[in-house]
């Protein structure tokens, strides 16, 4: 079982287990409409952050049958914070269901493949573990959709809320 709580590292980021305490740093590198054009919303202030970041920080959904590892992408050269990586799976554990992933890279620090590398890192930690990996991604996300390529995932016939299912089975 991948542990929640615990940072993990790829080639050029720390990704630190997300806290309440992330919400003032992460409010301007995400105060962009631009990145909810494809997932709706808009940004959120550093205290509507501390909010949601404090509830998610719990790592467990309310009702006990998620578990949610949120972790804040950082670029080890310069030390900023450059995005968020997610993943929501059951807590039955991989034969209950499949792990889902998610990211998001503030438009400062985009291009340089930071949510490729999180992506593969994180899916490569899943699949270790036994999980079967997914994502939802809009139809017209293109970049999201060569992250999720990059990661060893494929697009299904599948559409949920006007965004494509992909998945990385296990082998």
């Amino acid at each position: 079982m991948i542990d929640l709580d615990q940072g993990w590292r790829t080639e050029r980021l720390d990704l630190e287990p997300l806290t309440a305490d992330h919400a003032a740093e992460l409010a301007p590198v995400l105060d962009d409409a631009a990145l909810h054009e494809f997932i709706g919303g808009a940004p959120l202030s550093a205290e509507a952050l501390a909010q949601r970041y404090a509830f998610l920080a719990a790592r467990r959904s309310p009702d006990g049958h998620n578990l949610w590892g949120n972790w804040v992408m950082r670029a080890r050269d310069t030390g900023n914070a450059v995005g968020t990586m997610q993943v929501t799976m059951p807590a039955g554990g991989p034969g209950a269901g499949p792990a889902e992933v998610a990211w998001v890279v503030g438009l400062q620090a985009q291009g340089r493949g930071y949510a490729r590398e999180a992506a593969c890192g994180l899916v490569a930690l899943l699949r270790e573990a036994g999980w079967t990996v997914t994502a939802h991604i809009h139809p017209a996300h293109l970049a999201s959709q060569r992250v999720a390529r990059a990661a060893g995932l494929s697009p299904t016939e599948e559409v949920q809320d006007g965004e494509v299912r992909w998945v990385a089975a296990l082998s």
